[in-house]
C-alpha cells in the first residue's frame, strides 16, 4: 500500500457505517492522486443473479453527469444512421463496424446503441461485446428506434447498472472535483433506481452492503438501513 493510501485509511473508521453525505465527503478527501479521481458506488444485493427473475439491470441519467463524455457507437442504417450522426454519435455503421470489431479487436467506444432491426447483426459479436458490458439492451434503453434520445441521454450522463457474478453493482457517480453535494445528487438518483428495480423474487435483505470509494482510495461504508 502506498503512503497516500495509508494516509487516507487514517481518515476512515473501517468499522463504521456512515451517512451518505459523510461517506461521500470522505471519499472526496481520500482522492489524493494527481488526476481527478472517479468516485464509484459499490452495492452488494441480496439476490442471485443466476436466476432470470432476480436480475437487476437498468439505466439512469445522473443529474450532474459522470464527468466523462461517453463515446457512443450506433448500429443503424439509412435514415436512422443519418439521424444518429446528426445527434452526435461518435461512430455510426453496420457490417463495417462489426467487421472492424471482429478483425481489429477495436473498442474505442464506451456505449453501444442499436436500432431494433440491427440486433441480428449485432448478435454476431454478442460474445465479444457481452463480457465487456457493451451489448445493447432494451432495459438500458440502448436498443431503440429513437437514437436521438438515446445519444442525448448518454452524452448528458446516462449510465447503465447491472449485477456482476458476485451480485454486486459497480458504477461511477462522478469525479472527486464535483464535491459532496453534486455527488450526493448522483448517488441518490442511482440508489433510487437500484431500490426501485428490486425483483419481486428477491427475499430477505435487498441491500447487503453499500460503499463508495475514489479510484485510488479505500472504500467507505454507507449505512444502507437509511436508504431503503
Amino acid at each position: 500500500m502506498g503512503k497516500k493510501y495509508v494516509d487516507s485509511l487514517k481518515l476512515i473508521d473501517r468499522d463504521k457505517q456512515y451517512d451518505p453525505a459523510e461517506a461521500l465527503n470522505l471519499a472526496c478527501k481520500t482522492a489524493k492522486a494527481k488526476f481527478d479521481e472517479t468516485i464509484e458506488l459499490h452495492v452488494k444485493l441480496g439476490v442471485d443473479s443466476r436466476h432470470a427473475d432476480q436480475q437487476v439491470r437498468g439505466a439512469v441519467v445522473l443529474p450532474n453527469g459522470t464527468g466523462k463524455v461517453a463515446r457512443v457507437l450506433v448500429f443503424a442504417k439509412d435514415a436512422k444512421a443519418d439521424e444518429a450522426t446528426a445527434a452526435g454519435a461518435d461512430f455510426v455503421g453496420a457490417e463495417d463496424l462489426v467487421q472492424k470489431i471482429q478483425t481489429e479487436n477495436w473498442f474505442d467506444f464506451d456505449v453501444v446503441v442499436a436500432t431494433p432491426d440491427m440486433m441480428g447483426l449485432v448478435g454476431r459479436i454478442g460474445k465479444t461485446l457481452g463480457p465487456k458490458g457493451l451489448m445493447p439492451n432494451p432495459k438500458a434503453g440502448t436498443v431503440t428506434p429513437d437514437v436521438t434520445k438515446a445519444i442525448s441521454e448518454i452524452k448528458s450522463g446516462k449510465i447503465e447498472y447491472r449485477l456482476d457474478k458476485s451480485n454486486i453493482i459497480h458504477c461511477p457517480i462522478g469525479k472527486a472535483s464535483f464535491g459532496a453535494d453534486k455527488l450526493a445528487e448522483n448517488f441518490n438518483a442511482l440508489m433510487g433506481a437500484i431500490i426501485k428495480a428490486k425483483p419481486s423474487a428477491a427475499k430477505g435483505t435487498y441491500l447487503k452492503s453499500v460503499s463508495v470509494a475514489s479510484t485510488m482510495g479505500p472504500g467507505v461504508k454507507v449505512n444502507s438501513s437509511k436508504l431503503v
